[in-house]
């Protein structure tokens, strides 16, 4: 009986996970096509762990990506480690450890509605996509 109970339980547990996975993986590919047009008619540069930040309010989320921080014609982006939990929802808190950003420096996020803690943010490098001369945004 107990292996029945069990192995009854697993079947649900996959049966609803199922289409969550589906939706998951369905928010992961618009969002890869959103960042596909944020970068059109860009070019991917160099990685760096740090950059320099002079107005923080260009610091935005991109959806289920990462970070993203707009100076002249360079976007600098950093993937997230775990972009499935971030959201256009959540605001970054990042405890500078110098006057750059960081993709060392420690991330939370918070809601934007409640104002609640939502999670921890692991970042890659910041990977800056320049303008292609003749390109316009």
């Amino acid at each position: 009986m107990k292996r029945f109970l069990a192995v009854t339980a697993a079947t649900a547990a996959l049966a609803l996970s199922a289409p969550l996975a589906a939706q998951d993986r369905e928010y992961s590919e618009r969002a890869e096509e959103a960042f596909a047009e944020l970068i059109e008619g860009r070019e991917a540069g160099e990685p760096q762990s740090c950059i320099s930040t002079f107005v923080p309010h260009r610091l935005r989320v991109v959806e289920y990506v990462g970070l993203a921080y707009e100076r002249g014609d360079t976007l600098w982006v950093a993937r997230a480690r775990n972009p499935d939990r971030l959201s256009v929802w959540d605001v970054p808190i990042i405890e500078r450890r110098s006057s750059q950003l960081c993709r060392h420096d420690v991330n939370r996020t918070i809601d934007r509605s409640t104002g609640m803690f939502s999670g921890i943010l692991s970042l890659e490098d910041w990977v800056p996509y320049t303008l292609v001369e003749g390109e316009t945004e």
